[in-house]
C-alpha cells in the first residue's frame, strides 16, 4: 500500500488528462474530462467504472495508444511515446490473444523475436516466464489445450517476457467465470509481488478492485471523470478469506458509494 512505499518515488503523472472524440455525426463526445492523479512506482491500481466511462481509454492515454486532447501525461518524467519506445510497458488484454499455430513458449518469445532477441535469450526469459506464471509443464502445449484461465496466464508472461516496469491490463478476467477468476486473483497478486511491477488494472468489478488493489481509481461516465480514489487499507498478502471479513465489506460499500451520476 502507499503508506508502506515511497510516497514521492512518482512513477506515472496525469494532469488535467481529457479526451474528445469527434462521433459519427459530426457531434463532439467527451471520453474524460479533467483526470489528475499521481501513481507511485510498485503501486497496485485498480480503475473502475461502468461501461462508458472512459477507463481503457485512459488506460490507452497511458499506453501511448491514444493522445489525449489535453492536459499531459508523464511516465518517470517522459512523455509515454519515449517510455513506449524504451519498453516499460507491458500490456495485457481482455482476450489472451494468442497464436493458434505456436506453442505456450512460442507465444511468449514472440515479442522478443520481434525486437531481435538471440534465439537463446529468448528461451531462457520465456522459460522464466513460464516457471513465474506456474505453467512450465505446458511449454509445448498449443493455445488450444488450454483452459481459459491458463491463456490468460500465458498472455500475462508474455507481457512481462519484455522486462517492463508497468503492467497495463484490460479487464483481464472479465470473460471467466468466478472460480478461476478468484484463483487467477491469487496468482496476480504473488506475481505482482515477485516482480514488484507498477499495476494498473481496468474493471468494473467493485470486489475485484478492492481484493487486488492498493488505491481504486473510481471514474464515473458522462463525461469520464475522476470521482474518488479510495485507499485499501487491508493488509498484504491477501488470502480469498479477507472478502469475508466486515473491513472488505465496509471498503466494497465506500467505493460503490462513490461513483457519481451513474
Amino acid at each position: 500500500m502507499i503508506g508502506a512505499k515511497e510516497k514521492n518515488n512518482i512513477e506515472i503523472m496525469l494532469d488535467n488528462v481529457g479526451m474528445t472524440y469527434d462521433a459519427a455525426d459530426g457531434k463532439k463526445v467527451q471520453a474524460l474530462t479533467s483526470v489528475t492523479m499521481d501513481i507511485h512506482k510498485g503501486e497496485f491500481i485498480s480503475l473502475l467504472g461502468p461501461s462508458g466511462c472512459g477507463k481503457t481509454t485512459l488506460l490507452r492515454i497511458i499506453a501511448d495508444l491514444l493522445q489525449p486532447t489535453s492536459g499531459k501525461v508523464l511516465i518517470g518524467g517522459e512523455t509515454p511515446k519515449e517510455a513506449r519506445l524504451k519498453r516499460k510497458y507491458g500490456m495485457v488484454f481482455q482476450s489472451a490473444v494468442l497464436y493458434d499455430w505456436r506453442t505456450v513458449i512460442k507465444n511468449i518469445e514472440l515479442p522478443l523475436e520481434i525486437i531481435h532477441e538471440s534465439k537463446a535469450e529468448r528461451r531462457e526469459r520465456a522459460v522464466k516466464m513460464l516457471d513465474l506464471v506456474g505453467l512450465s509443464e505446458f511449454a509445448d502445449h498449443y493455445p488450444r489445450q488450454l483452459s481459459g484461465g491458463m491463456q490468460q496466464r500465458v498472455g500475462i508472461a508474455r507481457a512481462l517476457a519484455l522486462q517492463p516496469e508497468i503492467l497495463l491490463m484490460d479487464e483481464p478476467f472479465s470473460a471467466l467465470d468466478e472460480f478461476t477468476r478468484e484463483k487467477l486473483h491469487i496468482d496476480l497478486l504473488k506475481i505482482w509481488r515477485k516482480t514488484n511491477k507498477t499495476i494498473i488494472f481496468v474493471t468494473h468489478n467493485i470486489s475485484e478492485s478492492v481484493f487486488l488493489s492498493d488505491r481504486v481509481c473510481v471514474l464515473s461516465p458522462h463525461p469520464g471523470r475522476l470521482s474518488a480514489v479510495i485507499d485499501i487499507d487491508l493488509p498484504r498478502p491477501r488470502a480469498m478469506e479477507i472478502r469475508d471479513t466486515p473491513e472488505f465489506t465496509a471498503l466494497v460499500s465506500k467505493v460503490r458509494n462513490s461513483f457519481e451520476g451513474v
